[in-house]
């Protein structure tokens, strides 16, 4: 079986705490953007300890018998509310098996559905009307992961969640992890991995631009420049094949600040721009992308 760091690139000390904290029984929750690994460590994590996970997707349409599991309508016209007429949903599956609960986008979750939570996690059980206590037995965590709050979508978690859980914060990579990253994930090294990562972590400082890219930006560019040279037949690094590759694969992944009058393509021929032509002895190796170059389907 993969070890954690053969798996996930970076996020030692992460790993380290999270598993410390699994080990300990305490209830954890990750938090940092988009595309930061925080799935990735955590399936890592569980699958190294030989855990079982439930994993349930966080969002508004999450309520409270989703989670706990309900009696099936039909067997309850049929026999009224038995045992066998109740389904166990991803909480009480995990809280009977001792497995770890793996809950998405936990501050996109309804207070309603959140607040089921405190009970399992606090007294370790639940009482389901017409079923009884569900009781959790040695194993049962809570893992959450959520974005930074002023994400759109997302609020803020009460303090009483918030309280019954060690926070575990996941940043960005630097430029050779995501690299490395990349590379995994694309097969694919070399320079057309240095641009892309280049362009998308300049999405993130970039002035014009609120919300950059997560390094999918990136895999997602290497994939479609090493695609677009198969169909063109064209040279690795062409320029117009790899502002074509950016604009398609970060152009919806960030958001331009309301007031600018640059659109998020522009922005983004900018940043490649820079990235095929950095200053000093390296910047005669890439051609720069041609003035009057523009990617697929915008207007002239």
């Amino acid at each position: 079986m993969p070890s954690v760091s053969e798996q996930v690139v970076g996020l030692h000390r992460q790993a380290e705490v999270i598993t410390a904290a699994l080990q300990e029984g305490c209830h954890v929750v990750l938090d940092g953007p988009p595309g930061t690994g925080k799935s990735t460590l955590l399936r890592a994590i569980a699958q190294a300890s030989g855990r079982g996970m439930e994993f349930v997707e966080g969002n508004a349409e999450l309520t409270p018998a989703r989670l706990i599991g309900q009696h099936d309508p039909a067997l309850v016209l049929d026999g009224g509310y038995r045992p066998e007429a109740w389904s166990d949903g991803p909480l009480a599956t995990a809280m009977r098996a001792g497995s770890l609960l793996y809950l998405e986008e936990l501050n996109r979750i309804p207070e309603e559905t959140l607040n089921v939570l405190i009970t399992a996690m606090a007294e370790r059980e639940l009482f389901v009307p017409r079923l009884g206590h569900v009781a959790a037995v040695d194993g049962f965590v809570l893992v959450a992961a959520m974005n930074p709050f002023d994400a759109i979508g997302t609020a803020r978690v009460s303090q009483a969640i918030a309280d019954r859980m060690c926070r575990v914060a996941i940043g960005y990579l630097d430029a050779h992890g995501e690299r490395k990253v990349v590379e995994r994930q694309t097969g694919h090294d070399g320079r057309l991995v240095e641009v892309a990562v280049a362009v998308t972590r300049g999405t993130r400082t970039h002035e014009a631009i609120r919300a950059g890219s997560s390094v999918r930006g990136a895999i997602d560019m290497v994939r479609l420049a090493r695609g677009l040279q198969r169909v063109r037949e064209t040279e690795p690094l062409d320029p117009d094949a790899l502002l074509d590759a950016a604009v398609a694969a970060l152009s919806g992944r960030i958001r331009v600040h309301e007031d600018q009058d640059r659109t998020a393509e522009e922005v983004i021929a900018a940043l490649l721009h820079q990235a095929l032509n950095p200053p000093g002895p390296a910047a005669g190796r890439s051609s720069a992308v041609p003035a009057g170059s523009r990617p697929a389907g915008t207007a002239p």
